[in-house]
């Protein structure tokens, strides 16, 4: 089975074809059925030979369609200190592409 390793928002995904990867939020105006390339590959095995970069692969390319945007669960922070008075909450929802995997190049 021919799978790579990518990285994209700080984090590396092992991604093969037909895989739905969940990313961190791409820059730049994008919106469902858009076609995302990945350029920074880091890993590729065919299953017969392995291709390792330094630290990419030059010549490889990962496509994928952003099949969903969205924002995940909240997560709620809490500052406290205590005899003081202080009390901060706060919610945080982070913002997440869901990714079809095309083509591996």
């Amino acid at each position: 089975m021919e799978f790579a390793v990518i990285k994209t928002g700080g984090k590396q995904y092992k991604v093969a074809v037909g895989d739905v990867v969940s990313i961190e939020k791409i820059k730049g105006q994008h919106k469902e059925g858009d076609k995302v390339v990945f350029d920074k590959v880091l890993l590729v095995d065919n299953g017969s030979d392995t291709t390792i970069g330094t630290p990419y692969i030059s010549e490889a390319r990962v496509e994928g369609t952003i099949e969903e945007i969205g924002k995940g669960k909240k997560v709620t922070v809490v500052k406290y200190k205590a005899k003081s008075r202080y009390n901060k909450k706060n919610g945080h929802r982070q913002p997440f592409f869901k990714v079809k995997i095309d083509t591996l190049k």
